[in-house]
């Protein structure tokens, strides 16, 4: 559903079965054990990419949490989690669980290293060095974690030297791969970014305008340059992309039991 901006920060939607449903999923299309997967590959998992797993949310009604607890009872899964928040780290017991059974890649994203701008970007997400000390405790844990800065703003977040230094130092908290998404803008956020960029940003109007009025997204032209200069900056820190080649793997298929067993497989008895 597109909600209106200003509902999306007053109405939230809480699936309470959500873990329940997610076991029948597994069973459908996401495991070895599937119809859908042809006994070749399950389908990917990514967590996070329509809306942040770990809102404030979290805390009371545990969704996530449940959602991954189910996703650490199977084996043989290929799974992504993508947050702004550093609550992440809550579930490092579950994580780890998961990444012994299945492939599983942690991705914290962060706008950038200046606290103030990130206050007024994100006034409810976490500091960004909350952020990045995430990305630490995940690596520490053994955990497959990177860095996304996304959305890119430009003309705000994209100054020479800027993503330079978020990538050097998400470098230093042990990220394994770095990436920049250049800001995507929906009518439904558009509404409420555009009128918050002309108060607080007068001087980006006019560009903003020209480049967002017709389409979601940034010229192409500079978008191109954005991922060219991402590309050396990897380079430069030795960091990989997108850890979507390694997703897009085969995942290990799982020790089937022995034949003579009644038992069926796990994936294939869930229910959600």
């Amino acid at each position: 559903m597109e909600l209106d901006g200003s509902e999306f920060e007053r109405k939230i939607f809480v699936k309470r079965d959500a873990a329940a449903l997610l076991a029948r999923e597994i069973a459908r299309k996401y495991s070895y054990f599937s119809a859908a997967s042809g006994g070749v590959a399950p389908e990917h998992i990514a967590i996070g990419t329509a809306t942040d797993p770990y809102q404030p949310a979290e805390r009371e009604y545990g969704v996530t949490r449940a959602c991954l607890e189910e996703l650490a009872r199977h084996d043989g899964l290929s799974i992504s989690v993508i947050t702004k928040s550093n609550q992440i780290v809550r579930d490092i017991d579950v994580f780890q669980e998961i990444a012994r059974r299945s492939l599983l890649h942690l991705t914290l994203t962060v706008t950038t290293l200046r606290a103030r701008l990130a206050r007024l970007m994100e006034p409810r997400a976490p500091r960004p060095d909350l952020r990045l000390a995430a990305v630490k405790q995940l690596r520490e844990a053994g955990l497959n974690a990177g860095v996304f800065a996304s959305p890119l703003l430009p003309g705000i977040t994209d100054r020479e030297g800027e993503l330079e230094e978020l990538a050097a130092a998400a470098k230093e908290a042990g990220a394994q791969w770095f990436n920049a998404g250049v800001l995507f803008l929906m009518p439904a956020s558009a509404r409420t970014f555009l009128p918050f960029l002309r108060e607080k940003f007068p001087r980006l109007a006019g560009q903003y305008d020209r480049w967002y009025s017709r389409e979601a997204y940034a010229p192409e032209e500079y978008r191109r340059k954005i991922a060219e200069r991402v590309a050396r900056i990897r380079q430069k820190q030795d960091l990989a992309g997108r850890p979507w080649e390694e997703m897009r793997k085969p995942v290990e298929r799982p020790q089937l039991s022995l034949a003579l067993s009644t038992e069926k497989p796990a994936a294939a008895c869930g229910g959600g």
